[in-house]
C-alpha cells in the first residue's frame, strides 16, 4: 500500500504510470505490503478465476520468489520498471532512492522482486 500521495497518468515509459502529486526525499519508504489492500494469491488459487479476471489479475500482477502472485490493491500496480529505477526494493518495502520531484513518476526494477522476469520483460 502506498504511504505517500499517487495518482496514474500517462507514462513516456508504458502505457499508465504511477506518480506523486509532492515531494519525497531520499530514503523514504513509500509502500509497504498489506495484507488488508495487497493480496497474495496462490497459482492454484489464480487458476479458478474466470476469464477475463484471469487474464487482468496476471497483467497487474508478479510473482514474486515465495510462489505467490502479489496484486497491489492500489496504485503499485502501475509501477513501471526502469533500469535504472528512482525506488528500490527491501524486503516488503519500496523506498526512494533519491529525491523526487512533485509529478515525477514512480519506478522501480522488476528484476528485483519478480521470480519469472519473463513475465514482466523489461528493456
Amino acid at each position: 500500500m502506498f504511504l505517500v500521495p499517487t495518482y496514474v497518468a500517462a507514462s513516456r515509459i508504458d502505457g499508465r504510470g504511477v506518480f506523486t502529486p509532492v515531494a519525497i526525499p531520499a530514503h523514504t519508504v513509500v509502500w509497504d505490503m498489506d495484507p488488508e489492500i495487497d493480496w497474495l494469491i496462490t497459482p492454484e488459487e489464480l487458476a479458478q478465476f474466470p476469464e477475463p479476471y484471469r487474464s487482468r489479475f496476471v497483467h497487474y500482477c508478479y510473482l514474486n520468489v515465495d510462489g505467490f502472485h502479489v496484486y497491489c490493491g492500489d496504485n503499485g500496480k502501475y509501477m513501471n520498471h526502469q533500469n535504472e529505477p528512482n525506488c528500490y526494493e527491501s524486503g516488503t518495502q519500496t523506498i526512494t532512492a533519491r529525491d523526487i520531484e512533485a509529478g515525477e513518476e514512480l519506478t522501480c526494477d522488476y528484476r528485483a522482486f519478480v521470480h519469472n522476469p519473463q513475465d514482466h520483460p523489461v528493456a
